[in-house]
């Protein structure tokens, strides 16, 4: 069974937003800086997200671990 574009496009965003969180916290652990974190996490966010996009449109057609 394959995924369909939406279905991908909202697990790209619900993952960033997560993956994001998770990057800014550890950003303004090692900085200190909660203006310095929200620019890493900011430019992450958008990044990212089309990377994990792409990621899951190519392993939609990779049969390997399905039944």
């Amino acid at each position: 069974m394959k995924e369909n574009k939406s279905r991908s496009i909202g697990k790209s965003i619900s993952w960033r937003v997560l993956a994001s969180c998770d990057t800014i916290l550890i950003s303004y652990l090692i900085t200190g800086s909660i203006a310095i974190a929200a620019s890493i996490g900011s430019i992450e966010v958008l990044t990212k997200m089309f990377l994990y996009y792409f990621h899951e449109r190519v392993w939609d057609r990779i049969s390997f671990g399905r039944n």
